[in-house]
């Protein structure tokens, strides 16, 4: 018997729940306290800021989570204000601070840190970190005030800059409205930024202490330091309230606007066996491509090539082999056997990409890479060891690495890369927040590979499948939010079947060709398997179980070369859509990235169109049952959805001809 899970597990695979961030207002000012830092700085309802925190980063770049101790916040209708002791500790060192945030009505903030190392503390970064969102302010003028007194009017990134975009920073000042600029300045050591969306996530980061000076260092104990950020507006506030997030959402399915792309998924070497032990539910699921890894440095070979063979054969789908070499100046003395043991299997891959051990770790831009292969040496290799096979290239990392080392576009047949979500947070918010910056990557993309080119991305899930930042993956034992650890736990909630819908409608707006996700099991998959991480409620369960992205993904694939229709939202940063039409039928999906409750009304006069829920009330339904979304669903009569938090819904209309 199927025992019931809580809410929490539902939603995101953990007991742990993110905490509630708490509003504070002044007037028009507006601000989310989140555990010691604030975020969505909002006047009159525009954002100015993304967020500003303290933080203390040690020398993996792993962030301590502060404790906080005494915290008063005090409101009054013109003023607020938050003081509180922050003490982080770890393996880096114990630092303990004062911090006292205050707003008022006219706009003005201060976020002001007086802070001392309770012993010698080993840090990469240790300071303040300002957020400035994208949306609305890509490509767009910024004046930037540089610590010898210059001003200079310049602009802030439209396509991702793969280099810090300035440098020296005292100050920044944004144009929030016409003839109202905000200025953030930051006081108390040198501020550089990073344009962030080179690792998805959703903002210009602006951080203390250059890269260019050597890190770790240490902060010797005793000696105290004070830092603070400050911000003002210069002209007419603007009217306006941020009172209601979430408003009701109207939603419009427009003309054709292209094709839907073909999605796949990745297998992970040492899934891959596993995979073939739910056949069923493999065939079910029904990609059009596998992404299946061959690490040389992991001895790779005949035994994960012949059960890539046999998913072939199960799933129909084309099978891309992603190989990484061990790195040698002989790529294609290493890809030889490999190619023997392809052509012995009778594999046909469509396709091939290769990638040397080298290119797995992050370099900096301006930093000698290590001996390797050039791009051409492995490309030519590749084409020798694989003749008439499609050859990929690009990253089998994330953009960041791509933006940073771009390979020549004419040796290639198509470009690729991946992306992590958590790599500098992971609390829900954030994590969802990172498909705002999928089509930045996409449009920057095919900026500097060409448009002719044609762009894959994935495998992508929530997990981080190897960190170039590091020595490894972050540990999950906790089963928590982690940045950078192979275990997320929200894989196996609602929380990744909403964040799937918005990454592929994301892909599928800006024209990709082909998006791969996750894994059929194991901690990137859609099948549950006993494993040697916690997996709670799904471990408790008899019989085969699969995770709310299951669906998804089974029913994506459904639409793969169908018609993609424009979708027109007035919430489109809570809600996601795709809508497509295949065989004389229209289809939408629909996804709620928020915890609360949304609202969507379909502002066009379907003849007939029925629903398809999985919502947090099914979630034991569609977890023992992996046909749970195959019916029709109920009749929906007044074109009005309500989804709850995370909830996925799809939508099958029958449109009359004049829309």
């Amino acid at each position: 018997m199927t025992t019931a899970a809580s809410r929490a597990i539902r939603l995101c695979g953990t007991e742990q729940v993110d905490p509630q961030l708490r509003t504070l207002r002044a007037g028009p000012l507006s601000v989310e306290f989140d555990n010691g830092a604030i975020r969505y700085v909002r006047i009159g309802g525009v954002e100015v800021l993304r967020g500003i925190s303290f933080l203390v980063r040690d020398e993996k770049w792993g962030t301590e989570t502060p404790v906080l101790d005494d915290l008063q916040i005090d409101e009054k209708p013109d003023a607020f204000s938050v003081a509180y002791r922050g003490t982080c500790a770890g393996a880096c060192g114990r630092l303990v601070y004062q911090a006292r945030i205050a707003g008022g009505s006219d706009g003005a903030l201060s976020f002001v840190v007086e802070a001392e190392p309770e012993t010698d503390v080993l840090t990469n970064r240790t300071g303040f970190v300002v957020l400035h969102p994208i949306e609305g302010l890509a490509g767009k003028p910024v004046k930037v005030l540089h610590e010898d007194g210059r001003e200079k009017l310049s602009l802030f990134p439209d396509y991702i800059d793969p280099k810090c975009p300035f440098t020296d920073i005292r100050a920044l000042s944004h144009e929030i409205v016409p003839g109202t600029w905000a200025t953030c300045t930051m006081e108390g050591d040198a501020f550089e930024m990073e344009d962030q969306r080179n690792w998805s996530d959703a903002s210009y980061k602006t951080y203390v202490r250059p890269l260019r000076r050597p890190w770790p260092y240490r902060l010797p104990k005793g000696e105290k330091f004070t830092q603070a950020v400050r911000l003002q507006l210069l002209g007419t506030l603007p009217a306006g309230s941020s009172k209601n997030p979430y408003p009701s959402i109207n939603l419009t399915i427009g003309r054709a606007i292209g094709r839907v792309p073909r999605i796949g998924i990745g297998v992970a070497a040492d899934e891959a066996k596993h995979a073939l032990e739910v056949p069923e539910l493999v065939r079910r699921l029904a990609p059009q491509w596998m992404v299946c890894q061959v690490d040389l440095r992991f001895g790779h070979g005949q035994d994960e090539l012949e059960s890539y063979t046999a998913l072939a054969q199960l799933t129909g789908a084309g099978v891309v082999l992603e190989i990484i070499t061990k790195g040698t100046l002989d790529p294609f003395g290493e890809l030889v056997p490999l190619a023997d043991a392809v052509q012995n299997l009778r594999l046909n891959p469509e396709a091939v990409s290769v990638f040397p051990a080298q290119d797995m770790k992050s370099v900096q831009p301006g930093a000698p890479w290590p001996a390797m292969p050039s791009f051409e040496q492995n490309y030519a290799a590749a084409r020798r060891a694989f003749p008439g096979v499609p050859l990929g290239g690009g990253m089998a990392a994330y953009f960041t690495e791509l933006n940073r080392k771009r390979p020549p576009t004419g040796a290639l047949d198509y470009a690729t890369f991946t992306t992590c979500p958590n790599v500098h947070a992971a609390d829900d918010v954030s994590v969802m927040e990172t498909l705002q910056a999928i089509p930045h990557l996409i449009r920057s993309g095919c900026a500097f590979m060409g448009d002719r080119l044609p762009l894959r991305i994935g495998p992508s899930q929530l997990g981080c499948r190897e960190n170039p930042y590091g020595k490894s993956t972050a540990p999950n034992e906790a089963n928590g939010r982690v940045c950078l650890s192979r275990i997320d736990p929200r894989q196996r909630g609602l929380f990744n079947a909403a964040w799937t819908v918005g990454y592929f409608a994301a892909c599928a707006r800006e024209g990709i060709e082909a998006v791969a996700f996750g894994d059929f099991t194991g901690p990137f998959g859609y099948v549950h398997r006993k494993a040697d991480f916690v997996q709670p409620w799904f471990d408790e369960q008899d019989g085969r179980m699969v995770y709310p992205a299951f669906h998804v993904m089974a029913g994506l694939s459904k639409l793969s070369g169908a018609t993609l229709l424009s979708v027109g939202t007035s919430g489109a940063d809570s809600i996601a859509a795709i809508a497509a039409e295949k065989d004389g039928r229209t289809t939408l999906w629909l996804s709620n990235l928020t915890a609360k409750e949304q609202s969507v009304q379909l502002s066009d006069t379907p003849i007939s169109a029925r629903i398809a829920l999985l919502a947090a009330d099914q979630f034991e339904r569609a977890a023992a049952d992996p046909n749970f979304m195959e019916s029709p669903g109920r009749r929906l009569d007044d074109q009005f959805i309500s989804l709850d938090a995370y909830a996925v819904a799809r939508v099958d209309l029958h449109r009359s001809s004049s829309t």
